[in-house]
């Protein structure tokens, strides 16, 4: 029973994208191609079987595969390739790729509510009495529905979240009735599983054909959440949601839609125009269903979105961006209000320029077989080093599928693809920006070795009048110590009677905290030491409490950066718009104490 709770839970979050993808893959295909019998035959099977290769194939049984105490994704791929590599060349190269693949990600991120949400709307236009509804309002209607989820999204999604795989199992349960009942009136479009028919649709469609493949790929947007989405419920429970239920309801969909689309080839919006055919009186609710879906596809969106950030911030390629908890049981529902905003103006903005959910087709994908490109090659890579040469076989045969459809896809960068590049630009600028300005502010900053360190603070601490209690330094590594903590007890004179240098350490595995002290290093001088897995959330005060420590003060660095080239003119306000370290980690403000260093970049 437990099992079943898991799998339907799955549905809700990690197949919002993918099961949402039926509104609008049809309708974007058949309004570059005409939807004749062979046309028709020839995308089913293509949509089938890339179903099967991009989603089953790569994420469901290569990606999967691969993980780290259960959890998946871009940067766990990354990590588990990192841990492999020697060649320092390598590493920079696969972190860039990640830092590409991210970024890409992000892309997606802001397309996925402003397609889903309008294509859904525009089903409104169906119903005889709103037939006659402007673009207009639909566009504001649709900008009303993403403004308030993600105006909700602070108070976090704790409570409705255990209705959205229930909610989703509905949906997918209408996906398969309402395709099966539309199929069983011409039983021949099974034929298009053989994929007889995609190869064959090639031949006689040539070039056009090929650009057909850019809005095919729609069908598996989101294939790449169940790897990512992993770690929130473990393997097992999504890959028994995807064969099980989601594959079959979405192929029996988009059987049911071409079936529909034969004897309607007149249809604009594939899906709704089969389901009012269908349904009638049922049409209303459906079309409320659909709404509700594209909702918390959306949902699942921005929720997958604070999660990269996160683990951008964890593994030091991202700022320190505020992170609310909004939830006291679970320690993963996060709120980053930055990325929430963001993405929110990103969204408003998409949907205005492009108006409507067919044009936003012609954007949508391209950051989609990015990601799924560059996962292959990391797939390739991996299995290679692990020895699994024929999974490296089958993951370089998809990586080349991968490449075809994103050459495909630049055929839609003049029609509207820019905003996906551009968008997904501002997260990669910013991450090169920041990686960059930490390593020239690191060395800027010239850290002092620790036997130099402990010479003079031997003899300040002997010879100087010490403050009672303990005081708190933090220290990335202990075997190199900051200047602000030399600056503070032999320029500033203010040693305590305990000084305890907290160190911070990020293990290879994903999650796992441990912490200790270490073997006291001199008179009143302590290291403890905290170890956390790169995507662990954690209290810092909660396990210094733990370990009993009570400081009195707490001291760190703050940088003031001095720059004449405008790319650190950028870092420095990055630097200055967010959180310091102590306050990213909540420590107590009114123990807090900033000591500048100022620095000439």
């Amino acid at each position: 029973m437990n099992e079943i709770n898991r799998v339907i839970k799955s549905l809700g979050i990690v197949f919002g994208d993918i099961g949402t993808s039926p509104i609008y893959t049809l309708t974007a295909i058949f309004l570059i191609i005409h939807p004749t019998e062979k046309n028709i035959m020839g995308v089913l099977s293509l949509i089938f079987w890339t179903l099967t290769i991009l989603v089953s194939m790569e994420y469901a049984w290569l990606a999967m595969s691969l993980g780290r105490k259960g959890e998946g994704g871009t940067i766990v791929l990354k990590e588990i390739l990192v841990s492999k590599l020697k060649s320092t060349r390598q590493i920079a190269f696969i972190t860039f790729l990640t830092f590409i693949g991210v970024s890409l990600l992000i892309g997606d991120g802001v397309i996925t509510p402003a397609i889903t949400i309008l294509s859904a709307v525009e089903g409104i236009l169906l119903i005889p009495k709103f037939s006659k509804t402007t673009q207009i309002t639909l566009i504001l209607v649709a900008a009303v529905i993403a403004i308030a989820l993600f105006t909700f999204q602070k108070n976090g999604t704790e409570k409705i979240g255990k209705f959205f795989g229930p909610l989703m199992l509905l949906w997918f349960a209408s996906l398969a009735i309402s395709g099966i009942i539309s199929l069983s009136g011409n039983l021949r479009i099974i034929m298009a599983l053989n994929p007889y028919y995609a190869i064959t649709f090639f031949f006689h469609n040539g070039l056009e054909g090929f650009f057909v493949l850019s809005e095919v790929i729609l069908c598996a947007t989101g294939g790449e959440a169940l790897y990512a989405d992993m770690g929130h419920l473990g393997r097992k429970p999504i890959i028994h949601a995807w064969y099980y239920f989601v594959f079959p309801a979405l192929v029996f969909n988009y059987l049911g839609q071409g079936a529909f689309l034969m004897h309607h080839p007149d249809t604009k919006i594939v899906l709704f125009g089969m389901l009012y055919n269908e349904s009638g009186l049922l049409y209303i609710p459906f079309l409320i269903m659909s709404i509700i879906a594209s909702v918390i596809a959306s949902q699942s969106m921005i929720s997958g979105m604070f999660s990269i950030v996160y683990q951008g911030i964890t593994t030091h390629i991202m700022p320190l961006f505020k992170v609310d908890y909004t939830s006291a049981e679970m320690s993963s529902q996060i709120y980053i209000g930055f990325v929430n905003w963001f993405l929110l103006i990103c969204v408003l903005f998409i949907m205005f320029i492009f108006k409507e959910s067919s044009k936003l087709a012609a954007a949508y994908g391209l950051a989609v077989t990015g990601t799924m490109s560059l996962t292959g090659i990391m797939l390739i890579w991996i299995f290679y080093m692990k020895k699994s040469y024929m999974k490296s076989l089958i993951s370089l045969v998809i990586t080349v599928i991968n490449f075809t459809f994103l050459l495909s896809n630049t055929y839609k960068i003049p029609h509207g693809g820019y905003w996906s590049i551009i968008i997904a630009l501002l997260p990669l600028c910013l991450i090169l920006i920041y990686t960059q300005g930490q390593r020239k502010l690191y060395l800027s900053l010239k850290s002092i070795p620790l036997a130099t360190f402990l010479e003079k603070y031997n003899e300040a601490y002997k010879t100087l009048n010490k403050i009672s209690g303990s005081a708190l330094f933090f220290a990335r590594d202990i075997n190199k110590i900051p200047p602000y903590i030399a600056r503070t007890m032999f320029i500033h004179n203010i040693i305590y009677e305990d000084n305890i240098i907290v160190s911070m350490a990020r293990q290879e595995e994903p999650f796992g905290v441990s912490f200790d002290f270490k073997e006291k290093i001199a008179d009143g001088l302590r290291v403890f030491e905290i170890r956390t897995g790169y995507m662990e959330i954690i209290e810092v005060e909660e396990i210094l409490k733990k370990v009993s420590i009570e400081e009195k003060a707490i001291f760190y660095g703050l940088e003031d950066i001095n720059t004449e080239n405008i790319i650190w003119k950028i870092f420095a306000a990055i630097k200055n718009l967010t959180p310091s370290f102590v306050q990213f980690y909540k420590l107590p403000p009114h123990k807090l104490h900033g000591v500048i260093t100022r620095l000439e970049i």
